[in-house]
């Protein structure tokens, strides 16, 4: 076994090899960018870090000279890539080869063979493994793209060759909208894989997403460790996966895992890999139809609740294979136990398509309980940037069946905290709680018809009164009060005074709240509500963040808080809110769209495309600018027919969210 090994990685993926590292008693070798430095979890928890470059991937995390020099000046004497990143990328498997260091992972030929998605195709389809209509061509142009449409015929998905995760990805259905598609399409896969190249196949509608994991040893050994249910998806990523899937039966389960396994057999494969596989979502009984869809090079974000039900660490197999030694399980000693569901908790922003957000981390409480696991690589106080992918941590759920997985993720997400920044906790709830999900009828396009139903849903007043009394209580002195009438807002001879609060909530109409009182013992009404009794108790002055105890009528809730200049944070049941004063910009994003006005960017990021000038006239849709962030591009189109003003977006600039990328003047403003 290595006494030292390098992970080419960072986040929860890093402080998830550094802990089976650690259980291993070998030395662990963190990498960071200056994007996150030198206080990131991964590189606390590690043995011995190095700083590798600038915060662009490219130039760090990406840049196999500085990763291979990293693991050179350590003593490193095996590189384990984690997932993303380098870790499909041949030339860094042969890197690694060349200069005398394990690669964690299979040979470079069968990352090349497998990470080729058009080779993929071909090579599983000669080893008699069902594959998906379509193109079978590499390099195609723009043209030969249009002609293998026709063949395949809509609807069609459009598929970057190298790399994986979605990005890239799009769907096409009707022939007006393929170039903008491809042209597009190239373009995420260009700045995520540094290639280009696409291929065609046909989309099934309603397709599950089902993978298999294997784990194959150098001795010629291949196993399969069950199926993964990945159907739960927005923009074709994943964000809740379960182990085994509701739909396989046991005689489904071996015939998908052994085709699995012909397909690592027909590359020569060592080391854990997953086999993808869509099956149409009507389908059943024995006789229903699945096609190999890709085979990921490398660990799956999602491998830990394949680790929950076979009960094996498959880092730790992973690093023994790759010292050479034989898996210590045969197919027959493969069982799994219960049920396990992860979710994906993102940096992103639901009712706002899934946007990626950002920001500083003001607190953090992670969940815990029988049967609960959290992968994480986040800590209160770090920042959260737009430079890499917005996924911040897992919440796994373990249970005796898949009820009681649900339940215990579900329990878990609700006691979990994390304010600074938006996330995608509460949509997670939502989604879990759906009838079709807790019934196991899943299919990939699932949560893009439900997105809407599940972000639904007003402010509740709870949260305002919450968010006033939390103000009050800031307003009033520290220590005992000596006279209980000497207070901003309190109980005064005559009429009581009352203090106003105007507050917006992003995506909901600004609000009035009227507190007379003190904190403890104060009065409180919402808009045009009448007056009713509340009381707060524990909501510090004094800290950055704190829990306060609001009771309105008979019903106390407990709600997690941060104060971050202007704005206050409120947490509580996995839902956060994040509250302030109305700014006149934020009234201008929310003015009628009529009038036109500036274009804001929706969120942190880096121009890529800026397709007017000023002074062009514009139609109401036209694209203007897109914008980048966290690998996910966003296009900004013209809110109105009108004229192009204070063009201020510039191809490769950072923006922040909200900035004023241009402005849009209505045509009949200038008449």
């Amino acid at each position: 076994m290595f006494d030292t090994v390098l992970i080419a990685n960072r986040g929860e993926i890093a402080m998830r090899v550094i802990r089976t590292l650690r259980a291993m008693g070998v030395r662990s070798v963190a990498v960071y960018s200056d994007g996150d430095t030198a206080d990131a979890p991964h590189v606390a928890a590690a043995d011995v870090a190095v700083r590798i470059g600038p915060a662009a991937a490219a130039a760090s995390y990406l840049s196999i000279p500085a990763v291979i020099d990293a693991a050179r000046a350590t003593g490193a004497q095996a590189i384990h890539p984690g997932y993303g990143f380098l870790s499909e990328n041949t030339a860094f498997a042969a890197a690694c080869e060349e200069a005398g260091i394990v690669f964690v992972g299979p040979p470079a030929a069968a990352i090349e063979a497998m990470g080729d998605k058009i080779r993929a195709k071909a090579t599983v389809a000669k080893a008699g493994v069902p594959v998906v209509p379509g193109s079978n061509g590499a390099g195609l142009s723009d043209a030969e793209l249009a002609l293998a449409v026709e063949d395949v015929g809509f609807p069609v998905l459009l598929k970057p060759s190298a790399g994986g995760g979605g990005k890239g990805m799009r769907a096409v259905h009707r022939a007006d909208d393929l170039a903008d598609a491809i042209a597009s399409a190239r373009r995420e896969a260009r700045g995520s894989f540094g290639d280009d190249t696409l291929l065609v196949e046909r989309l099934i509608t309603t397709p599950r997403h089902i993978e298999v994991q294997i784990m194959a040893d150098v001795h010629g050994n291949v196993v399969h460790l069950g199926e993964r249910e990945c159907s739960l998806q927005r923009r074709h990523q994943k964000i809740v996966e379960e182990a085994p899937s509701a739909l396989l039966t046991p005689a489904q389960r071996e015939r998908m895992g052994a085709a699995a396994v012909e397909a690592a057999r027909a590359v020569g494969y060592t080391g854990a890999g997953t086999v993808e596989f869509i099956v149409e979502a009507g389908a059943g009984g024995e006789d229903h139809e699945f096609f190999f869809m890709e085979m990921n090079t490398r660990l799956q974000v999602e491998h830990p609740v394949t680790e929950m039900v076979t009960g094996l660490d498959l880092v730790e197999l992973q690093l023994r294979v790759a010292a050479g030694e034989r898996l210590p399980i045969t197919q027959d000693d493969v069982e799994l136990t219960g049920h396990a569901v992860e979710a994906r908790i993102y940096a992103e922003d639901p009712a706002a398509g899934f946007l990626p957000t950002g920001g500083r981390i003001l607190a953090l409480r992670e969940p815990g309980g029988p049967g609960v696991r959290v992968d994480s690589g986040i800590a209160a106080g770090g920042i959260v940037g737009s430079d890499y992918d917005p996924m911040l941590a897992k919440v796994i759920a373990h249970g005796a069946d898949r009820d009681e997985a649900l339940r215990r993720l579900d329990t878990a997400l609700g006691d979990t905290v994390l304010l600074g920044l938006g996330t995608n906790i509460g949509f997670l709830r939502a989604l879990l709680a759906d009838a079709d999900v807790r019934a196991g009828r899943l299919d990939t396009g699932l949560v893009g018809r439900r997105a809407a139903a599940l972000v639904a849903g007003g402010l509740p007043d709870d949260v305002l009164v919450a968010a006033a009394l939390h103000a009050l209580a800031r307003l009033e002195p520290a220590g005992p009060m000596v006279d209980p009438f000497d207070v901003p807002g309190g109980w005064r001879i005559g009429e009581p005074a009352v203090t106003t609060w105007r507050m917006l909530v992003a995506g909901h109409e600004p609000a009035e709240v009227r507190v007379r009182g003190r904190a403890h013992a104060a009065e409180v009404s919402v808009g045009d509500a009448p007056f009713s009794p509340v009381s707060a108790q524990q909501c510090s002055n004094t800290v950055a963040h704190s829990q306060c105890l609001v009771t309105r009528g008979n019903v106390t809730r407990a709600y997690a808080v941060a104060q971050d200049g202007a704005t206050l944070w409120l947490a509580r049941d996995g839902q956060a809110w994040a509250l302030r004063e109305q700014e006149p910009l934020e009234a201008a994003r929310h003015a009628d769209a009529a009038a036109g006005g500036p274009v804001l960017s929706p969120m942190p990021g880096t121009v890529t495309v800026v397709e007017v000038a000023d002074g062009d006239h514009v139609v109401a849709g036209q694209r203007l600018v897109v914008v980048e962030a966290m690998k996910m591009e966003h296009v900004l189109t013209a809110p109105v027919d009108g004229v192009v003003r204070e063009l201020r977006a510039r191809a490769g600039r950072t923006v922040a969210k909200d900035a004023v990328l241009a402005v849009v003047e209505h045509i009949s403003e200038m008449e």
